[in-house]
This record gives structure tokens, C-alpha cells and sequence, in this order.
């Protein structure tokens, strides 16, 4: 939530009224000193299990509210089931902690001011939704999935106001072509749950090969593959971010992989050529941006590393790109594991606007022991540690939606799908156990070979906890690797408890 700074105030009075501290709007709002200035805005950040509320005091009224709040007033009376705009001294009322409108007509025009005699900037299909910035004689502002601000007329949509005792994040589905019968496409997953979804990062483009500034497709699809999923994305206010990999190739694997790098950010022409190449890729298919997802380094190139993601902001953001990179997680400053030693997480937050941890993994890697592909005291872990090395608000956790058949006989693992657990589950008789302290689903089996078995898997619950410990912990978003390998129950689930915010916000810090 935003708050206007008015005369009188100080950054204790303004935690005291809020129910936080001084030390968390200081690191919210990257405040070097309390000073503050009248008209200075803050972010508000929620508290668990707290809910923002005003005591009416004279002289109040709602409009003065909605500048102070930076919300609006028919937010403010929708939230508090208000039938007019008449307030009272003493009068306690819930303050929007995010507001949306969804379009209720098949199609909706965008238009560039708030009146149907304004150009349309995008178009809108039924059941949209709209994060509410602004309104004006009937007309509702809102954020567009390419960062842009369009208006749309408050007779063709349904407002939903919402405080913050449920969590509200962006949730970003990884988009995957069909691998085989374990790892199917994700295309029904995505064109199902819409609503629930900000972003969709297709996992379409790989570094050359042959020249690692280039750019190449990765698997099989056309044009109009691409096309169909941007318009239905761009249509239900999605970002569309293509992701762009280092991982996968035949021959050669991560030894290849790592060469590659190497090449790539050895020289400032270099890493300036690819990012010319990625916004070509963007202009070229109607992206909005990229996700950057180099897995595979070597821990000597660390700073040419990160110099690379500083140079494709550079080229990005004159042009109003989004740039996203998936990293792979680290707990501290000193080496901890030779996957992710490579990446510098305070230089690579700093130039990117979404850094997305990759939390899974934790467990199923070549001859782990048996558990969760990732547990909440690791995602805490992982998490506590990025917060120390940029905003809050460019952070977002990537989760797996699958799991992991263990053979603990030969020390192997496999990929399981929700459908292939509760598969296992059903032809061996299996008991599904919920582990307490890794939030996680797990069962075992014996093998029609005789070999013992434990599956560790992601469902509705485990997801559920995941999405609650990254609002409780201050973060903003949720990613899913990867589409219609999880369990169906997830989407009620983020339907009917939570709020999924359609775009990243440009926090104003």
C-alpha cells in the first residue's frame, strides 16, 4: 500500500499507525535517514495477519482519503461496503491494499484517457483483470502488461478492492513444449487459468551454439505458435517474457554450456551484440521483455557475468523492456555450491527488474538423498539471504509444481508430475503423508522389482505454503516451473485464497 506523507508526520508515527516498525519502511523504501518530506509517498508493506485501517478524524472525507492512500474513492467504498461517500469522526475503515477491475463484456477497448472519444491502446477479453490506478468522472486508470497506463469506462467491468489478510502476488507459469509422456506442453494449463497468472515465460530460445551472441530456437515451433500465445496473454493483461537459456544442448551439456558463457561476456562487444539480439527478439515477436536464464558458469567469469545482465538493462530500458532473470540460489557470500557461486546477486539485482530465484532442486539432483525439490526452511533461507542484496520488490520465487520418484535401492530419481505421484500412489496402495517442516507431500512404495521408493511431490497445499511464506516474507511473486505438470487444485487454490497481482508494479522508490 502507498501512503502520502502529511504534515506532522515522522517515521514512527507512521509505523506506529500502520502496526510496523521504523527499521521496515526504512529497508521498504531504501530510506538512508527517517527524514521525510511532506508529499513524499512510502510503500507500506503488509503485515501478516494484519489488515490496514483509519480512524476517521475531522475534516476527513473520502477524497482526501484516496489521494492519501494513493487509492480511490469507489475503492474505498466498495472495500467497506460504504452506500454513499458520507464518513463520521470515529468511523473505523479498511484501507485498499490493491484494487482491480475485471472487463464484463466479451471485448473491452484500453483508451489512452478517460473518455470513449480517446484512442484504444489495447483490447481486453472478458474476465481481464486490471490493476486500478487512478479514476477520473467514471472512468478507471490501469496498469497494462507492457508498463503502460490505459483507461477503461467503469460500465463495462466489475471493481474488486482488497486489504491484505490474504496474500497478493504476482505469479509468473513457466511455458514448456511437450518433452514426452512425463513432461507434457503447457499450453491447456496456460489457456486455462488466465486469471491467475501475470506473467508467462515460454522456455523458447537457447545461446548459439554456433555463436553464443545468437540467439537460436529451442525445440520445434512456429510463428504462429508464438503469436497465438502473446495475443492471449496481451489479451488477459499477461506479460509475455520468452526465456532465454545456456542448458540443454546434445552434445556437449554443461561443458558446453559453460564455454559458451565464457564466450559470451568476454568482451563488451560481446555481451553488447546479444543484447542487441535479444531486442531484436523482442521487436521481432511483440515480447515485453526477456527472462535471462544462464544456469551453467564458470566462478571465474562471475564479473563478466554479471557486466552482462548490467549491459542488456542498458539496451532495455531506453526502450521500456522488462528484463527478468532466473538464478539459481544462493545462501550466503562465500562458495557454497559451484552452481550458483558464478552469480553476483547484488549486481545482477541491481540491473534487472525481476529476479527470480530459483528455489528447486533442493533435493533430485544426481545422487540426492530423498526429499522435497524444495522445503520452506530453504526457501526462508534462500530468501533471507537475497533480501540483504536488493529491493524487496524485485524479488520473486520460482517453485517446481512437480516432484521427484526416489529409488533409494540405486541412489537414482526421476521427474514426477502431480499426475504421475498420485498415480504411483493409487497402484501401490501408498499412504499420502504431509511433512510439517518441509510443507511437502511425500509417500513411499516397493517397486514391482522389490526396490524401495519415496516420492516427494508439490500439490494445492504445499503450493499453498510457498505462496503464503513469500508474502509473509516481503517478496513479490511466485513463479511455477513449469505449466501442467502441477496439481489442477492449485488454481481454486490461488482463485479463492489469494489475489494474483496482473503486473509488476514500478515502485516509485
Amino acid at each position: 500500500m502507498w501512503y502520502t506523507v502529511i504534515a506532522g508526520d515522522s517515521l514512527y508515527r507512521i509505523a506506529q499507525r500502520f502496526g510496523t516498525t521504523v527499521e521496515i519502511l526504512q529497508q521498504a523504501n531504501k530510506l538512508r535517514t527517517t527524514n521525510l518530506n511532506i508529499g513524499q509517498v512510502l510503500y507500506i508493506p503488509p503485515v501478516p495477519g494484519r489488515v490496514f485501517q483509519y480512524t476517521i478524524q475531522p475534516g476527513d472525507s473520502l477524497y482526501n482519503l484516496a489521494r492519501l492512500f494513493s487509492t480511490t474513492i469507489p475503492s474505498l467504498m466498495q472495500l467497506n461496503n460504504l452506500q454513499s461517500d458520507l464518513i463520521y469522526v470515529g468511523q473505523r475503515i479498511l484501507i485498499p491494499f490493491y484494487t482491480e477491475v475485471i472487463v464484463n463484456v466479451s471485448m473491452a477497448n484500453i483508451r489512452s484517457g478517460p473518455g470513449a472519444n480517446y484512442s484504444s491502446i489495447a483490447i481486453m477479453q472478458q474476465g481481464a483483470r486490471l490493476p486500478v490506478t487512478g479514476y477520473r468522472n467514471g472512468w478507471y486508470q490501469v496498469g497494462l502488461y507492457n508498463g503502460a497506463i490505459g483507461w477503461i469506462s467503469g460500465n463495462i467491468v466489475i471493481l474488486a478492492a482488497y486489504d491484505s489478510s490474504r496474500p497478493i502476488q504476482p505469479i509468473i507459469g513457466f511455458y514448456t513444449l511437450a518433452e514426452g509422456p512425463g513432461l507434457p506442453g503447457s499450453y491447456a494449463s496456460f489457456v486455462e487459468n488466465v486469471s491467475q497468472l501475470s506473467t508467462v515465460a515460454p522456455f523458447f530460445y537457447q545461446i548459439s551454439r554456433n555463436n553464443p551472441t545468437q540467439i537460436d530456437r529451442f525445440f520445434q515451433f512456429t510463428n504462429q505458435d508464438i503469436q497465438v500465445i502473446v495475443a492471449i496473454a496481451h489479451r488477459n493483461n499477461i506479460k509475455v517474457l520468452p526465456v532465454v537459456h545456456n542448458l540443454l544442448y546434445r552434445p556437449g551439456g554443461v561443458a558446453l554450456a559453460k564455454d559458451l558463457v565464457r564466450e559470451l561476456v568476454s568482451s563488451p562487444q560481446n555481451r553488447r551484440a546479444f543484447a542487441q539480439n535479444l531486442v531484436q527478439l523482442v521487436e521481432a515477436n511483440n515480447f515485453d521483455g526477456v527472462n535471462i536464464d544462464i544456469e551453467d558458469a564458470y566462478t571465474e567469469d562471475s564479473e563478466n557475468l554479471a557486466q552482462l545482465y548490467v549491459d542488456i538493462a542498458e539496451a532495455f530500458r531506453s526502450r521500456g523492456y522488462f528484463l527478468s532473470a532466473s538464478v539459481p540460489s544462493r545462501i550466503s557470500d562465500e562458495p557454497f555450491n559451484p552452481f550458483s557461486d558464478p552469480f553476483d546477486y547484488e549486481v545482477i539485482g541491481g540491473a534487472v527488474d525481476e529476479f527470480i530465484v530459483m528455489l528447486y532442486n533442493e533435493f533430485g539432483w544426481p545422487g540426492s538423498p530423498p526429499g522435497p525439490p524444495v522445503s520452506i526452511p530453504w526457501m526462508r533461507r534462500v530468501l533471507n539471504y537475497t533480501k540483504t542484496k536488493m529491493p524487496w520488490y524485485k524479488i520473486a520465487a520460482a517453485v517446481s509444481v512437480f516432484g521427484f520418484d526416489f529409488n533409494l535401492d540405486a541412489g537414482t530419481s526421476s521427474y514426477a508430475s502431480y499426475d504421475r505421484a498420485i498415480q504411483l500412489a493409487n497402484q501401490y496402495g501408498s499412504t499420502i503423508q504431509f511433512d510439517a517442516n518441509f510443507q511437502t507431500p511425500w509417500f513411499a512404495y516397493t517397486s514391482a522389482q522389490g526396490q524401495q521408493h519415496q516420492v516427494w511431490f508439490e500439490n494445492a497445499d504445499s503450493i499453498r505454503a510457498k505462496v503464503q511464506t513469500a508474502w509473509n516474507m516481503g517478496i513479490n511473486g511466485v513463479a511455477l516451473w513449469r505449466l501442467r505438470m502441477e496439481d489442477p487444485a492449485i488454481w481454486d487454490m490461488l482463485a479463492n485464497e489469494t489475489v494474483v497481482k496482473k503486473i509488476v508494479e514500478n515502485y516509485r522508490l
